[in-house]
This record gives structure tokens, C-alpha cells and sequence, in this order.
């Protein structure tokens, strides 16, 4: 391989690379915006409601014997 051609090989992987870096990065901060907004629903909720929706069937029936 000629030198010129491995060096736009090697130039080519460096910006791929670059950008895919980048592109990451955006990711994880949409990430972090989303989670952010999750928690913040979640606190906002009442307690009674957040435990319904987790496991709905629990609590809502009582069985009684005479």
C-alpha cells in the first residue's frame, strides 16, 4: 500500500471516529434530558398513585371471613 493512500485511510478512520465520538455524545445528553424529566414526573407524583402503578392488584381487594 502506498503511503498516500494509507495516510487518507488513516485520515478517513480519524474523522469517522470523530464524528461517531460526537454523535455519542449528543446521545447521552438526550439521555440525561429524558431521565432528568422521568424523575422529575415521578416526584411529582403521589405516593399512592406511584406504588398503584407499579403493582396495581395489591391493596385494592380485602378479604374478609365471619
Amino acid at each position: 500500500m502506498e503511503i498516500t493512500s494509507l495516510s487518507t485511510a488513516l485520515s478517513n478512520a480519524t474523522t469517522a471516529n470523530s464524528f461517531g465520538t460526537a454523535v455519542l455524545g449528543k446521545q447521552l445528553d438526550v439521555v440525561n434530558a429524558e431521565a432528568a424529566t422521568m424523575i422529575q414526573a415521578m416526584n411529582s407524583m403521589p405516593r399512592a398513585a406511584l406504588e398503584r402503578s407499579v403493582n396495581p392488584a395489591v391493596g385494592s381487594n380485602i378479604d374478609v371471613s365471619v
